[in-house]
């Protein structure tokens, strides 16, 4: 995903801490099993030093294709290699080896957060789909310069079809 000189600026000043596929989101509840799972909310833990040193590692994680958080709070790991939290903004680019199941569970997971923009890129399409938590967002093309309800642009018109 391209960086726009905004985002390298704010990447330098520390003030967004971004995530590419390398790296994973935790969340509650279990992908293979009827738990409801959901994106944590920092607010709601008690002892944050316990939950990085111990239970970061025992939750299940995703690995999107782009995850940002700017103004919400996060927990990474001592390792930086899960993070934990509600970010700003997730993107997923979907290719034709994508499941509807798993598509499915990564939009429900999503949806979890009414504070996290979530972006759907077509592998083959030049449509973005937009939402917050549940509510769906006005598409954008990739042939524009995306901007996320924050403010925040992204130039991805290289991946334009």
């Amino acid at each position: 995903m391209a960086i726009t000189g905004e985002i390298k600026e704010l990447l330098r000043k520390k003030a967004v801490h971004a995530l590419q596929e390398e790296c994973a989101l935790v969340h509650w509840g279990r992908k293979n099993k009827n738990d409801i799972t959901s994106l944590v909310e920092i607010g709601e833990i008690e002892d944050t030093e316990n939950f990085k040193e111990l239970v970061i590692y025992e939750l299940d994680y995703v690995q999107p294709d782009f995850v940002l958080f700017k103004d919400n709070e996060y927990i990474t790991d001592s390792r930086d290699l899960r993070t934990a939290g509600q970010p700003d903004l997730i993107a997923e680019v979907w290719s034709r080896s994508n499941t509807k199941t798993e598509r499915d569970f990564l939009q429900n997971l999503y949806a979890t957060s009414d504070i996290t923009e979530f972006w759907q890129i077509e592998q083959y399409s030049n449509i973005v789909k937009c939402s917050v938590g549940a509510i769906s967002l006005p598409d954008q093309s990739l042939t524009d310069i995306l901007k996320s309800q924050k403010g925040l642009e992204f130039d991805l018109r290289y991946l334009a079809v």
